[in-house]
């Protein structure tokens, strides 16, 4: 029976060994499909991640199960996208991050985006770990508080959502290329996740929310978007992602993919 790919809801700790690790999530992709799951020590024998021990590989291998191989389509498809642009990689693990993680997805997908609408376009490390501590006030010490707001705040920097990693810092709002919202977008076709497609943290996260989104959305290759009135039409080119992937990606990874 298959089922439906889900973002994670429960709050969890891994964020604390493993942050965004884009050039990590970039050599698991290139090494891991669908079909088996690597063992750490073959990851280790052959040198995915470079020179890391075999515990480093556990932890690396754990987060990107659960991050990528939690979504059959899309490993698949990253599998195979070797030209990835750098824009893109980071707004992927970025997304992946988000789906996996309740936390993160919180943070940058509703209290940055506040914070960005708000006046106040800048964060500290306080204010994070404050931030931290008020989401659960019995569940965590101050020394894990402090932890989970490092981890946010670099993976946040290495997305692109914070332009520098010393206090304050103040919110960016990154670039997203086409290929990067086509993306995100049939993923989350497939996908079980509280909001719309027109209304969620993963596209709020980057700024993308009512007539910005419109607007891009109306742009997109992939799309023939819609609105009338209260009525909205995605106008979906491709039947779901991996036939969005064999499209729109380069000649010869089209052929991989079929």
């Amino acid at each position: 029976m298959n089922h439906t790919p889900t973002e994670t809801r429960e709050v969890h700790t891994r964020l604390l060994k493993c942050a965004l690790e884009v050039e990590d999530a970039r050599a698991y992709w290139s090494h891991a499909s669908t079909e088996s799951a690597p063992s750490a020590q073959r990851a280790f024998e052959e040198y995915w991640f470079g020179a890391r021990s075999l515990s480093r590989i556990e932890v690396l291998l754990a987060n990107m199960r659960a991050r990528f191989a939690a979504f059959p389509p899309a490993l698949t498809v990253l599998h195979r996208w070797q030209s990835m642009m750098p824009d893109t990689r980071r707004l992927v693990c970025h997304w992946h991050l988000q789906l996996a993680d309740p936390l993160y997805r919180l943070f940058t997908g509703h209290f940055l985006v506040e914070r960005r609408s708000s006046g106040r376009p800048a964060v500290t490390r306080d204010l994070i770990v404050a931030w931290v501590g008020a989401q659960d006030p019995d569940r965590w010490t101050m020394s894990t508080q402090i932890q989970f707001a490092s981890k946010l705040l670099s993976s946040a920097f290495a997305a692109g959502l914070i332009a520098t990693n010393r206090d304050p810092r103040p919110l960016v709002t990154p670039q997203v290329p086409d290929d990067a919202l086509e993306y995100i977008l049939y993923l989350l076709r497939e996908v079980a996740f509280e909001g719309t497609l027109l209304d969620n943290p993963y596209l709020a996260s980057v700024a993308l929310t009512g007539a910005t989104l419109e607007e891009r959305l109306a742009r997109l290759p992939a799309l023939a978007f819609q609105r009338q009135g209260d009525l909205v039409d995605f106008g979906w080119r491709h039947a779901d992602l991996a036939a969005w992937a064999e499209a729109q990606l380069p000649a010869a990874q089209a052929e991989a993919l079929g």
